[in-house]
């Protein structure tokens, strides 16, 4: 009788248990970014059970723009926007290309150096065979459009010397330029790598100019963010946890199968290379999600230049929120 009453007793709680795993569904988080390799680490973590873990269930969208992002995450329609720092600032300042009532947007995680390189077509060799031609960008008051202007600055060529066109987000530049539409462009690796195997010509890398720089950052607003700590947490402590697995040697091979099932058209060899292009030792994406404070001071000052209406920016605290971070390095 015992026996019975024991196994009885085992059933039950096993039932309340799955009862209680059931009525505990995993919150949902709706994350933009920008197509591309850099998203290897959301990937990484959907694929290896990271955001499961984390009590979360995240949706990954694409954007075909940097407006068509940040004013629907101010929209509400998603959550977390994996997104250039000098997004963030620009809409916070009014600086960007629509304008926000009550802007109040906040990067809690830090993911790159820009990555960033001004790529040409096989044609075109040198900065000042640019002259007369078109380069695409995003949006003329975007951050990625600052870095062309200023390299071209540089470079000894005006703004009157070339024509920008607006092109969209760095995949739709990046096709754009692969059909000579234009002359050439701002891209993020591994557009680069899938560039430079095609022909096409790479006339300055960013990081090596400026030394310091602040590109991509997961953004939340802060309304959002008041009401669902937990979500934003995990969200770093996933993210984070692929970084480790994917900075460690031995899973390149999965890793690199990971990308390969997101980018098919990505050949081996490609793929191979953006791989020791993101997870670099040196100048990789960043390991501890934290933010290079430099790099955003450097955003700033091509900000206070080429931003309108000017203003002078110079503190990079006031668009970062470091407690989301900290509280998911915890063990």
């Amino acid at each position: 009788m015992r026996t019975i009453l024991k196994s009885v007793a085992t059933a039950l709680l096993a039932i309340a248990a799955a009862t209680g795993a059931v009525a505990q569904e995993k919150k949902k988080v709706e994350v933009i970014v920008f197509p591309g390799g850099f998203n290897w680490p959301l990937w990484t973590a959907e694929k290896n059970g990271y955001f499961a873990a984390a009590g979360i269930e995240v949706n990954i969208t694409p954007t075909p723009s940097s407006e068509f992002q940040l004013t629907n995450t101010y929209a509400g329609k998603f959550n977390i926007a994996m997104t250039a720092i000098d997004n963030v600032v620009a809409y916070q300042e009014d600086q960007g290309p629509v304008k926000i009532d009550n802007p109040d947007m906040v990067a809690v995680m830090g993911g790159d150096n820009g990555f960033l390189s001004l790529v040409t077509v096989p044609e075109i060799k040198i900065f000042e065979a640019l002259k007369g031609k078109k380069l695409s960008v995003d949006a003329l008051s975007t951050g990625y459009a600052f870095v062309l202007r200023d390299l071209l600055a540089r470079h000894g060529i005006k703004e009157t010397d070339v024509e920008f066109v607006k092109a969209g987000g760095v995949l739709q530049r990046w096709q754009a330029l692969e059909k000579k539409e234009h002359d050439g462009t701002m891209l993020i690796t591994p557009f680069d790598i899938t560039a430079k195997a095609m022909g096409f010509n790479v006339l300055a890398y960013a990081a090596p100019t400026y030394g310091h720089y602040q590109g991509l950052v997961a953004a939340v607003t802060r309304r959002w963010a008041k009401d669902h700590e937990a979500e934003i947490v995990g969200y770093i402590r996933a993210y984070l946890q692929s970084m480790i697995w994917l900075y460690d040697r031995k899973n390149k091979a999965a890793a690199i199968a990971i990308l390969r099932e997101k980018l098919p058209q990505m050949n081996q060899g490609a793929a191979s290379a953006s791989y020791d292009a993101l997870f670099a030792a040196k100048g990789g994406l960043f390991k501890d999600g934290k933010f290079d404070m430099e790099g955003i001071r450097v955003v700033l000052a091509l900000r206070s230049k080429y931003g309108e209406p000017q203003k002078k920016l110079a503190n990079p605290a006031k668009y970062v929120d470091t407690s989301y971070l900290k509280k998911a390095m915890k063990p």
